[in-house]
């Protein structure tokens, strides 16, 4: 085999797969349903920290 054509086949193999492992991955956030936070948070903010 030529080396040029199999450099060709594995760059487009690697090309091939990294589109398709970010679309699987933006489909994946996509469809997702995070779940809400069972508890709730309660912070207080010192109001030296907003400035008037």
């Amino acid at each position: 085999m030529d080396l040029q054509f199999l450099m060709k086949k594995i760059s487009l193999f690697l090309i091939a797969f990294v589109v398709l492992f970010l679309g699987g991955g933006v489909a994946f956030l996509a469809i997702w349903q995070i779940p809400a936070p069972k508890t709730p948070v309660h912070e207080v903010l010192a109001d030296e920290r907003f400035p008037r």
